[in-house]
């Protein structure tokens, strides 16, 4: 008797510049996908990556729904509801890049849309996919103390929303999944140097069971970074997003012992776009839902709109 073999999954792509040809790269890298094709306001985008990727470059949105089971939605933040609640209408599952959207009455809609159409919603916020992230959630146990520093050198994509929405929403999602506690409060600063909304911010959060994270995020910055160090009973972590590596500092009595921690290296946004695949297919649940993605916005918004009362 022949194994019967799984039909390939049907992918698209919904905007496909700088982050989106690598959900569609990737798409087409995977044994359990079929990169259909992909679709772009911008005709010289959806053309260079449709030939890269050998698919269709479609005309319409409406066009790729149909011919998809699957779409990440790789738009600007602020079309994010614009274009997935159309494609979840036309029974498509979603990888939305992080934000989930810009507003929680549009957060509310995209829950409401996905829940009548049984459409799987995962929020890309990939570091819970990097290897790093895997590690943290092993070794860390009732944390006291994080802090996170995320830089990265001025780009005009991304300014539709402030480095909070942009950039720190990452460490938001990271912090409360590590310290799994309910926020108490939050105190922000922030400041414009580039675009009409922060590209540097700072914010303090206390948990309800005391642990404080302070998050720090700029958008203007000469280098890289993307680093958290957490400090807990046993030691303290250092790790390195990034670069994927880092130590640990366990105490021994009186002393402090440092070694290497092991972190299997990985492409985060591979290991992101397989789970989800993983979710279509019914193995898994996502482990950055809708809800999550909710959830990280709130927080998120309330500091944006902190760091704006003090303008």
């Amino acid at each position: 008797m022949k194994n019967e073999v799984s039909p390939k999954i049907k992918c698209g792509v919904a905007g496909v510049g700088y982050l989106g040809q690598h959900h569609a790269r990737i798409y087409n890298s995977l044994d359990a996908c079929d990169l259909v094709g992909v679709f772009d306001p911008n005709e010289e985008n959806r053309l260079k990556v449709s030939n890269e990727q050998g698919c269709e470059a479609f005309n319409n949105l409406e066009e790729l729904g149909e011919a998809c089971d699957v779409v990440s939605v790789v738009s600007p933040t602020d079309l994010h509801a614009e274009v997935a609640i159309p494609l979840m209408n036309q029974g498509c599952h979603l990888l939305i890049e992080k934000p989930l959207c810009v507003s929680i009455n549009e957060a509310e809609d995209i829950l409401k849309i996905a829940k009548q159409n049984q459409s799987i919603v995962q929020v890309g916020h990939i570091e819970h996919y990097n290897p790093v992230m895997t590690f943290l959630e092993e070794a860390v146990d009732s944390p006291k103390y994080l802090t996170v520093e995320r830089l990265a050198p001025f780009q005009p994509r991304g300014t539709e929303v402030g480095v909070v929405l942009d950039l720190m929403i990452h460490d938001i999602g990271i912090a409360m999944a590590l310290v799994k506690s309910p926020i108490k409060s939050v105190d922000a600063i922030g400041v414009r140097v580039l675009s009409p909304t922060e590209d540097i911010a700072n914010t303090r959060v206390v948990f309800e069971n005391g642990c404080v994270a302070n998050l720090s995020a700029s958008r203007v910055s000469e280098k890289k970074a993307r680093e958290i160090r957490v400090f807990q009973d046993s030691g303290y972590l250092s790790l390195d997003f990034m670069n994927q590596k880092g130590h640990f500092i366990a105490k021994n009595g009186i002393e402090l012992s440092k070694k290497e921690v092991p972190v299997e290296k990985g492409e985060p946004l591979a290991l992101e776009l397989e789970s989800f695949i993983a979710c279509v297919t019914g193995t898994q649940a996502p482990k950055t839902d809708g809800a999550f993605g909710k959830s990280a916005l709130e927080v998120a918004l309330t500091i944006t709109k902190q760091i704006n009362s003090t303008w």
